[in-house]
């Protein structure tokens, strides 16, 4: 029997970030906002562009304080999933209690970091419990660094996902280091990327949308539909003056993504993935 209450799903945005000026920072970070970007401006911008439902990860400036992000995943928890930060050991209880919110995912944040020891038995716990949960990892890495840490996730039984097409530089083309091995390890069958984030690609405008183009006919050939899903990155931190919503839109028509790609990447794969 069809559930009338439930929203149809005709787009889903999987990544994308709620914070307030007014919120702690974390004491280390790379970017401090001096704007708000409320749940209200978000589904706004979903409605706006025809998106039922989204994925809010938990922005690098927070930290480990999730809780904004569970306050808006109460306000709309048939829309929304969410992605989490927390430190190794914390406990099965709290990881329960933000399942139960609507969480999938904790996210790993390396851009200018030292790599985690997945060794160390604070991790090896947590990536248990992740795994027990049905958790993904998400990963926010150079691109060279990827490989060697999806490697040593794979054995724990979770699900990785790679933000930002892996975070290659578009100025080096498709050969260089790590990208190759990445589409590599998509023929696992354990690896889902993110086409999000064209504008963080390092080069012009131009060539970040032509490598974005190539690359994704690549991440198709290996990943396959099923394993590939698109995201806004809104509201574009460190990028706001010239990247809004509409700009995110216009580059995903720019990738001319024949219809059933366009279709897993905005609905079947996410739905899956996230547990819509």
């Amino acid at each position: 029997m069809v559930d009338l209450t439930k929203t149809p799903v005709t787009g889903i945005d999987c990544h994308a970030h709620v914070f307030s000026r007014e919120l702690e920072w974390a004491t280390v970070r790379r970017y401090t906002p001096d704007y708000d970007a409320t749940l209200g401006q978000y589904l706004e911008h979903l409605q706006t562009h025809g998106l039922s439902h989204g994925v809010l990860v938990q922005p690098s400036f927070l930290g480990t304080d999730n809780r904004y992000l569970l306050a808006a995943l109460r306000q709309a928890p048939e829309q929304l999933r969410g992605v989490v930060v927390v430190e190794p050991g914390i406990g099965r209880a709290t990881l329960e209690h933000m399942a139960r919110l609507g969480v999938v995912g904790v996210r790993l944040n390396l851009m200018g970091k030292a790599l985690p020891d997945f060794r160390e038995a604070a991790w090896k716990e947590l990536l248990g419990q992740l795994a027990i949960l049905g958790w993904h990892v998400e990963l926010h890495a150079p691109v060279a660094e990827l490989p060697s840490l999806i490697r040593q996730l794979i054995p724990f039984g979770v699900q990785v996902v790679i933000d930002h097409f892996g975070r290659p530089d578009a100025r080096l083309g498709i050969d260089q280091p790590g990208f190759a091995e990445l589409l590599a390890l998509g023929l696992g069958g354990h690896v889902w990327v993110k086409v999000s984030g064209i504008y963080r690609l390092a080069g012009t405008d131009r060539r970040n949308l032509e490598f974005a183009r190539a690359a994704l006919a690549l991440l198709e050939q290996n990943f396959g539909r099923q394993r590939l899903v698109w995201g806004s990155d809104w509201p574009h931190t460190q990028h706001e003056a010239s990247v809004g919503f509409d700009t995110v839109m216009q580059q995903l028509r720019a990738l001319e993504c024949a219809g059933p790609l366009m279709r897993a990447l905005m609905v079947e794969t996410p739905r899956a993935l996230f547990g819509f």
